[in-house]
């Protein structure tokens, strides 16, 4: 199954349940910042089965506040990848990108 299948899936299921017409963008936000928090949780304990919940968990957050912003990923997405596609650089050992 392709992510914009998934994403329309998502959409379909958030607007069955009311989500995308009765929330927000800033609750959905709230709901994201849960969820990253549960994926912090995971990373510190090395749970990859919790990472990989937390990380769709996530994605589903974010689709809905975008449908709720009648914004879509994708869009958002191929904006951010437009923004640093060419991009110098490199991360060094310490965790800080270097641009060149």
């Amino acid at each position: 199954m392709s992510f914009a299948q998934i994403e329309m899936l998502t959409l379909q299921w958030g607007e069955a349940r009311g989500i995308v017409q009765n929330s927000t963008p800033y609750a959905q936000a709230l709901k994201t910042k849960e969820e990253l928090e549960e994926l912090f949780e995971a990373i510190s304990k090395g749970n990859r089965e919790e990472m990989a919940d937390a990380y769709g968990d996530i994605l589903v957050t974010l689709v809905m506040g975008c449908a709720c912003a009648d914004l879509d990923l994708v869009t958002c997405f191929k904006g951010a990848y437009n923004e640093i596609k060419d991009r110098k650089g490199f991360l060094n050992k310490d965790g800080i990108f270097v641009k060149n």
